[in-house]
């Protein structure tokens, strides 16, 4: 029979022992599967279906426009096989917004539409039972680009040298108290080309609690963020963030993704996410492509990089839902799919 004393003592051992937090979804799907398999470029398949993107808005211009095309390519990739819905607000922002000629009010609707117009096609695809077979429920990620692409002149990939971290923050905090909110999964912070970018939007992540977000940044080599800076140290300076669900990089010429991913397996315990753009060069004057696709062998390519440690693949501008389906057949016939 227990004494007084050690009864106290289990009672005061059960108080003081913290509650684990919950696992997020995407902590969830990774624990469940090897590989979680992205969508694939949203405005440059919006373009190759007809939408006219010549626009400082991009693919933000669609959510005033023709919403109905940005739900229906999200829902593509869906059956395509992609377990999450990057949304289109990559370049809504309320600087661009107002340039319109909208509101605050106006703004911050449309971006909560991005969000809606990818949980409607999640909902339609979910709703039909044959396509629940072997699937987890897709995730919804809202985007957050970077502060270049709010400039619209391609600073995204050469970064922007003389603004502040604490510039950087009065930009994305307006933005991100929408998107934390809007019913998104998580944040997707995207094609950021600097750290100081980077660690501005992981310091706010704090004033949401309970969100959390990959980041991904857009590098110019095998070894440096668009910015010239070590991505090896970016890498590691965001390990120790706990909002920060996974790290990685995007919208960067696939030859450079082995490396990359090597060099954040050796500085940081995080998921790894990358999605590659097809290796087309982009002018950011003339807003043209240029040069040749090298995404020709994209599912055999994102097999390499599973094999080198990383866990969340897809695509970035040029890749279409193609590409993921034969990321998909790939993955589930290397057998990536199955628990991890």
């Amino acid at each position: 029979m227990a004494t007084l004393d050690e009864n106290v003592f289990h009672l005061f051992s059960y108080v003081m022992t913290p509650t684990p937090e919950p696992m997020s979804p995407l902590q969830t799907a990774l624990a469940e599967q090897g590989l979680f398999v992205l969508d694939g470029a949203l405005a440059t398949e919006l373009e190759r279906r007809g939408a006219d993107l010549l626009d400082p808005l991009w693919s933000a211009k669609l959510l005033i426009e023709q919403p109905d095309l940005i739900r229906q390519v999200h829902l593509d990739y869906f059956l395509a096989g992609a377990d999450v819905a990057t949304t289109a607000s990559y370049q809504a922002t309320f600087e661009a917004f107002a340039r319109r000629g909208l509101g605050h009010e106006e703004a911050a609707d449309l971006m909560r539409r991005s969000v809606s117009l990818a949980c409607e096609a999640r909902d339609a695809f979910w709703a039909e039972p044959a396509h629940r077979l072997g699937r987890r429920r897709p995730l919804v990620a809202a985007s957050i680009g970077p502060y270049g692409a709010m400039l619209a002149d391609g600073s995204e990939y050469r970064g922007y040298q003389g603004v502040s971290r604490q510039a950087l923050a009065d930009f994305h905090r307006p933005r991100l108290q929408v998107l934390a909110h809007a019913g998104a999964d998580l944040l997707a912070c995207e094609t950021i080309p600097c750290l100081d970018e980077a660690l501005a939007i992981a310091g706010l992540l704090p004033e949401f609690p309970g969100v959390q977000a990959w980041l991904s940044f857009s590098c110019r080599d095998g070894a440096h963020n668009c910015q010239g800076e070590p991505f090896a140290d970016c890498v590691a300076q965001l390990d120790a963030l706990p909002q920060i669900a996974a790290v990685g990089v995007n919208c960067t010429a696939p030859e450079f993704i082995e490396s990359l991913v090597a060099l954040a397996r050796s500085h940081t315990s995080k998921p790894i996410v990358v999605y590659p753009n097809s290796g087309e060069h982009y002018d950011a004057v003339d807003k043209v492509w240029h040069g040749e696709g090298r995404a020709h062998d994209f599912a055999a390519q994102a097999m390499r990089w599973h094999g080198r440690g990383a866990r969340l693949i897809g695509g970035c501008c040029r890749t279409g839902p193609d590409d993921i389906r034969a990321l998909k057949q790939a993955a589930v016939a290397g057998g990536a799919l199955i628990e991890a």
